[in-house]
């Protein structure tokens, strides 16, 4: 076949455009399936976007230069047993691990609980109540959107003193400053020093958002920590000495635990890295996941731009005939077909994206996301695609018709 001159691409858009024009009930019922699909395809990749960007978000909140000493290991064990018989881990080591390790710069116990807190007219329940020592701004990043953080000296006085999240301070102190206030935390009293800056709803409800930090000695006191799972958090100096710290600080733990050669560890050493790698399945099942509902939606809308291209196809018989009688090439009306079925996926992509915004909208009040325009130009470049390879059939079909026969076809 000859190549097309750029007359005969615009007549085929134009014979497209009148075709498409003269049945738009059965063109729009077409694109239906286009629509879903590509519905289908810009949400999941906004879905996959927030996830992805939610999890980097908490690994950078975990810091790549800081290890968690703590009783379990993070992600699922399936030998659970060999783990709860663990001795729990001590603020004592954190000290211990401080004094002796040549790669911590600091190290701070924290310990949590879930309790109701309230204020002299409001109460908000199942906030998370943390305990950590003075040094814990020297181990993981404080922002604070107004007041301080407590001091080493607060910390070991066991001073009743909290810095609350700006849902907590919102919720309990609608009006007014929440600084100098008293708040009760299940029943005990605590005078608010700091306010959290605002991390926002999609860090969810664990972020520093609806939460309470008071001084690790103030909780020890006042809720216990004899039977709570406590993680000592160590700084190191750069994240390029990670493997070196992790084996320097095994021997410091082994030695603080009296554990002989024979020994198995009773703690584990957790850090961002194997959160990676216990999360890496996860992720990729979600994403094959995706993947093969957006397939599987594209091709259902695309057996039905095949179908109705057929039926097109069928009925203009004549009308294919007459035009190759009067010297239309066969790559003329191939590419006819095939823009009509392009232009009828376009059409469903316009209309499938612009239903996709709305719902991106409502996936980024959940998840850290938006519907970026990669998203959308990879969306039309698949609505393309799809118009050629499921036009072709039905635009070949046309194309090798005799005209004598399609002049005869009633």
């Amino acid at each position: 076949m000859r190549a097309l001159s750029p007359i005969g691409i615009r007549e085929a858009v134009s014979s497209a455009a009148r075709a498409i024009g003269s049945q738009k009930g059965r063109s729009l019922l077409t694109t239906l399936g286009i629509i879903i699909g590509v519905l289908s395809v810009t949400s999941m990749a906004t879905v996959v976007n927030g996830i992805e960007k939610g999890f980097e978000n908490d690994m950078a909140e975990l810091g790549t230069d800081v290890v968690y000493i703590e009783k379990w290991p993070w992600g699922p064990t399936k030998d659970w047993w060999n783990y709860i018989n663990r001795p729990n881990i001590t603020a004592e080591l954190g000290n211990v691990v401080e004094r002796k390790s040549r790669y911590a710069v600091a190290a701070a116990a924290v310990v949590g609980t879930y309790r109701t807190v309230t204020s002299a007219d409001e109460t908000l329940p199942a906030v998370q109540v943390e305990g950590v020592q003075g040094d814990y701004p020297r181990v993981r990043k404080v922002t604070l959107g107004d007041g301080r953080f407590f001091s080493e000296i607060e910390d070991r006085s066991a001073a009743p003193v909290a810095i609350i999240g700006d849902r907590v301070a919102t919720t309990l102190f609608p009006v007014g400053d929440p600084l100098g206030k008293m708040i009760r935390v299940d029943g005990r009293r605590f005078q608010v020093i700091g306010v959290f800056e605002k991390a926002g709803s999609s860090s969810g409800e664990t972020s520093n958002d609806n939460m309470v930090r008071i001084p690790f000695n103030t909780f020890q006191r006042e809720f216990g920590t004899r039977y709570r799972d406590i993680s000592v958090q160590v700084r190191l100096a750069s994240a390029e000495v990670l493997e070196d710290a992790k084996d320097e600080i095994t021997g410091i733990l082994r030695t603080a635990r009296r554990l002989d050669a024979k020994e198995k560890e009773d703690f584990e050493i957790n850090e961002q890295n194997s959160l990676r790698e216990t999360l890496a399945p996860i992720k990729a099942t979600i994403y094959s996941i995706g993947i093969g509902l957006t397939a599987l939606s594209l091709l259902v809308g695309g057996i039905g731009v095949m179908n109705i291209m057929f039926v097109s196809v069928k009925e203009r018989t004549r009308e294919i005939g007459v035009r190759k009688a009067v010297g239309a090439r066969a790559s003329n009306v191939l590419m006819q077909f095939l823009v009509e079925a392009v232009i009828v996926c376009v059409i469903g992509g316009v209309l499938g994206v612009l239903c996709a915004i709305p719902i991106s909208l409502l996936i980024s009040s959940f998840l850290p996301s938006s519907l970026d325009i990669a998203v959308v130009i990879i969306a039309f470049a698949v609505c393309v695609a799809v118009g050629l390879i499921f036009g072709l059939a039905p635009a070949w079909t046309a194309a090798r018709s005799e005209p004598i026969d399609a002049l005869r076809y009633e």
